[in-house]
């Protein structure tokens, strides 16, 4: 068993052009003064981490590095959410995923992947810079348009997808290998990986790539309706990075898992601030510890309802009251005795 690092917390949904989260040292403060103890990087923020120079420069990263740890914090994974998104998008969204990708490739779906590609190469090299061994994003979905099939599917598309999208990302996992850093896709809606299977189609796509692992994240689990806690069951050797967010599933006679179309408040399924939704962390952070996941327990701020202000105050002691000092010793060592064969054949009868 092991303990889970934490609490620590995404920065990503706090930016803001407003201080203290519009820059490194007020975030950090900011986090720290909460009780955080370490924070994940959104590597699309500038002002939080140059990732060219992360990757090309130890100095910059060793600066980097400094200056969380002078406000008692580590980094716990950089992140690249964003971009793993663009390696690889059905045209079907292109337009709408071109706001994530600088001008210069925008309109350009070949040059915006191959982009996307250099930026996550270069966020394994900045984590192996940085101390890091996990890193947070996103698999991006060439089939998810094709998840409720209707037309039906061709039979050889969905193998064809998967493989498609292990070749694209074939290179970034073997240089991710190369820099000893395991890469955590966050299985959730939206992404060709979103659930158990569509994990294990990508595994076996791959050749089964060590350096593929999983961001477990329960919140997106509730809105398909599976079962999270046996999910750590089946996968919990690949848990390499976790991120603690709730959420709550609420059908009603008008809405159920689609949700109508509705903005977030108003659908079955929400992101709620931690202690506000369904997810039972309590047997979520036992599972972990017991299966000894070596993981950053990292909140993620996605209400519909409460602030992000008040979300982060609360996540802080959330996490802290849920994190579990595994136990190196078994209750009833008290009454335990020397090994003795002859004892123990005794109490076998032969």
């Amino acid at each position: 068993m092991k303990t889970i690092k934490g609490p620590a917390v995404f920065l990503a949904q706090f930016v803001d052009s407003k201080a203290p989260f519009n820059s490194l040292d007020g975030m950090c403060k900011w986090a720290s003064d909460l009780g955080y103890k370490g924070i994940q990087i959104p590597t699309w923020e500038s002002f939080l981490i140059d990732i060219d120079k992360a990757a090309e420069s130890q100095t910059y990263c060793d600066e980097l590095k400094g200056k969380v740890n002078s406000y008692g914090l580590e980094i716990t994974e950089l992140s690249t959410h964003l971009q793993g998104q663009l390696v690889a998008v059905n045209p079907a969204y292109d337009l709408m995923f071109d706001n994530f990708a600088p001008d210069k490739v925008k309109n350009n779906p070949k040059a915006r992947t191959e982009w996307a590609v250099d930026v996550v190469k270069k966020a394994a090299t900045a984590s192996r810079r940085l101390g890091l061994k996990a890193h947070a994003t996103f698999s991006g979905a060439l089939l998810w348009h094709t998840w409720h099939p209707w037309p039906q599917r061709p039979p050889g598309l969905v193998e064809m997808g998967f493989e498609e999208l292990a070749n694209r990302w074939m290179p970034i996992l073997n240089h991710f290998d190369e820099e000893g850093v395991d890469v955590c896709y966050e299985i959730h809606p939206g992404e060709d990986l979103h659930d158990g299977d569509t994990f294990e189609r990508f595994l076996k796509a791959t050749g089964n790539h060590k350096r593929v692992n999983i961001l477990y994240d329960p919140s997106h689990f509730v809105l398909q309706q599976l079962d999270y806690v046996e999910y750590i069951d089946h996968y919990h050797e690949f848990i390499r990075s976790f991120h603690v967010k709730d959420s709550e599933f609420n059908p009603t006679g008008k809405k159920g898992a689609f949700g109508g179309y509705n903005d977030w408040g108003d659908r079955a399924g929400r992101y709620r601030s931690l202690g506000d939704g369904q997810i039972d962390f309590k047997t979520i952070f036992s599972k972990l510890t017991q299966y000894g996941c070596d993981v950053w327990a990292v909140m993620e701020w996605e209400c519909c309802i409460k602030s992000p202000e008040q979300g982060a105050r609360e996540g802080a002691i959330f996490i802290q009251d849920h994190i579990i000092e595994a136990t190196e010793k078994t209750f009833d060592d008290f009454a335990g005795a020397a090994i003795d064969k002859s004892v123990l054949k005794k109490i076998l009868g032969i």
